[in-house]
């Protein structure tokens, strides 16, 4: 049976975000692996979803959301027992709150491109300079997300939230294209927690499987290597 909720995604994607804020709240959906080597997501079919051309999109309840900000406030209040987010107290708190989801979307995430695909900003011989910048540029903030995790094992408190599966995503994506994340024991550890939540393994067994589709059919994007 069809569920009525489908993420269109593409394994390794911050689509791994929603799909995570899916599994943790036990919310039935179905995934539509978008193939980028095959230009799917500039096809006419696909913009008729999301005409930005890029993942995740969300169709859940009749509607249809893109970006990750957007998609997770809503599935936060469409689901708060779920408890993506903390529970606002007054406007400030809520802005405070959007402010953090913002700051993985608006600031982490476009460096996080330029580290693991340079290729889509400069030209072959200048990629190491490009990765090189968006590491530097991503040091302060690694250092910043560690130093909040000093004391504490989720970005607020004792309680996870969907703050930490985005910042997962961007240590995940930047840890394989080789930035250096020795000196952030913390962030490290917030990784391992990460790794040990059921709604976690499930997402990634979800990729995998799309994955391996993809290899079947001989569309696996291999960035080129920076030199």
């Amino acid at each position: 049976m069809m569920s009525d909720t489908k993420l269109y995604m593409a394994p390794g994607t911050c689509a791994r975000i929603p799909s995570i804020a899916l599994e943790e709240a036990g919310q039935e959906f179905d995934i539509e692996l978008v193939r980028f080597m095959k230009g799917e997501h500039k096809s006419p079919e696909f913009k008729k979803v999301n005409p930005k051309g890029k993942v995740p999109a969300l169709v859940i309840g009749g509607n249809t959301l893109t970006e990750n900000v957007a998609i997770i406030t809503y599935l936060n209040e469409r689901f708060p027992k779920a408890r993506l987010m903390p529970a606002a107290n007054g406007a400030v708190e809520k802005a405070h709150f959007l402010a953090d989801l913002c700051f993985c979307a608006s600031t982490l995430h476009p460096i996080v491109s330029r580290i693991r695909m340079p290729q889509f900003f400069a030209s072959e011989d200048a990629m190491r300079s490009v990765w090189e910048m968006g590491c530097t540029a991503m040091s302060e903030y690694f250092a910043l997300v560690d130093s909040r995790l000093d004391d504490q094992p989720w970005w607020y408190g004792d309680q996870w939230s969907a703050v930490d599966a985005y910042l997962y995503w961007v240590y995940w994506r930047v840890e394989g294209a080789n930035f250096d994340i020795a000196p952030y024991p913390n962030f490290v550890a917030h990784a391992a927690r990460m790794e040990e939540r059921p709604a976690l393994q499930r997402a990634l067994a979800r990729e995998a499987a799309a994955q391996a589709q993809l290899e079947a059919e001989g569309l696996v994007f291999k960035p080129p290597q920076v030199k």
